[in-house]
This record gives structure tokens, C-alpha cells and sequence, in this order.
């Protein structure tokens, strides 16, 4: 559930480019966001919380992307890892395992709200959208999947102008996973290759 919460975010964040809807507020936002980012630079930092109680997971780096729906999400602490999506498949590298999971890019989390995402260009389709105002100094938007089997409960983003600031993915679990933006780089030119993953050499690859 960890990495699905995290390939959520990140896929749902791809998505964002290819959506249209028309909302107040933070949905207004959001349009802002689409229009004027075709590409983009930001450093994160996540917490990952467990109904459990136990100890939250804390882990950081950056994310790059181009639209629509390549995106290299990298980790550089606690652990190394690298999420890569191509556009057709999406592959994620532990280095510690030295190990690769390779899988096509529409089937990669099943029927998750962000699976639907990654190849629609309409989020209402997929979402009821609901603005839920203004807190913390963000303007809110959640996001709650129709579909009746989603393991996801809801997706809440929060907007600080036309800037995504924060993201809330709260699963069926009770695990809510808490996205910090900082650092945004709209636009910048960003290298094919970042969107490209060669498995390293020795590598075990796993998947299809």
C-alpha cells in the first residue's frame, strides 16, 4: 500500500496536464496550474501515516515531468529509488535490492483512481470534485473516486495561488500519505532521457 499510495500521487500529478473542469476556488486554481504548466521541477517531502499508530515513514527528493504522462519521481532519502514513466510503461528501480518492477503503464495499479487517471483526459469523469475551502493558509480541492472498488477513499490537493503546494491520499487502510511541494520550476527544459530507464547491469527485473 505504500508504493501504491506513492505511484497514486505521482501518476495523479501526470494526469493533472490532461484534465478540464470548472470549479471555484481551488478548482480555478487547478486551472491555472493546467494552463500554464506543461512541464515541471519540484522538490517533495512525504510522510506516510498508518491507522495503526505506529511510527509515520518520513522520505524525500524530487520529481520531474513532462506532459502528458512522463514523469521521474526519485528518492534520495531514507532509500534510493527511482520511479520512471515513459509513457507506455512505468518502472521502479530499488537500489539497495538492485532490483527493477517493470509494468505497462495503464495496468500499474489496477483499478486505483490513478490507473483510470493515467489514460483519461478528464479527472470529473473519474472524481467527484468538491472544493472544500480554505485552510492552512491553501485553498483545498478534494477529489473523491466513483468507482465502488477504488482502494482509494480520497484525494485532496492544496493550492497556494496557482501553485500546488500539498497533496492528502487517504486509503481504505486508514493510511493517509502526505505530500510537501517546495521548490517549483515551471516550464524548464527538461532532457529526453530523463524520461527514459535502462535496468543496471546485474539488475534483477521483475514484471512484464
Amino acid at each position: 500500500m505504500f508504493r501504491s499510495s506513492v505511484l497514486s500521487a505521482v501518476l495523479l500529478i501526470a494526469a493533472i496536464g490532461a484534465t478540464g473542469l470548472a470549479q471555484a476556488a481551488a478548482g480555478a486554481r487547478l486551472n491555472e496550474f493546467i494552463q500554464a504548466t506543461r512541464s515541471g521541477r519540484v522538490s517533495f517531502e512525504q510522510v506516510v501515516t498508518a491507522k495503526s499508530g505506529r511510527a509515520p515513514k518520513s522520505a524525500s527528493g524530487s520529481f520531474v515531468f513532462s506532459r502528458p504522462g512522463k514523469f521521474r519521481w526519485t528518492y534520495a532519502k531514507p532509500f534510493e529509488q527511482i520511479i520512471v514513466g515513459d509513457g507506455e510503461k512505468l518502472w521502479f528501480y530499488d537500489k539497495d535490492l538492485n532490483q527493477v518492477t517493470v509494468r505497462k503503464l495503464g495496468n500499474a495499479l489496477g483499478s486505483t483512481p490513478a490507473a483510470i487517471l493515467a489514460g483519461s483526459n478528464d479527472l470529473a469523469k473519474n472524481f467527484t470534485l468538491e472544493d472544500s475551502g480554505e485552510h492552512d493558509g491553501l485553498e483545498w480541492l478534494d477529489a473523491k473516486p466513483k468507482a465502488k472498488d477504488s482502494t482509494f477513499e480520497l484525494i485532496r490537493l492544496g493550492f497556494n495561488g496557482a501553485e500546488l503546494a500539498q497533496m492528502e491520499l487517504h486509503d481504505s487502510f486508514g493510511q493517509t500519505t502526505l505530500l510537501h511541494f517546495s521548490h517549483f520550476e515551471r516550464n524548464p527544459t527538461l532532457p529526453a532521457e530523463l524520461f527514459h530507464f535502462t535496468p543496471p547491469p546485474g539488475a534483477d527485473v521483475v514484471g512484464e
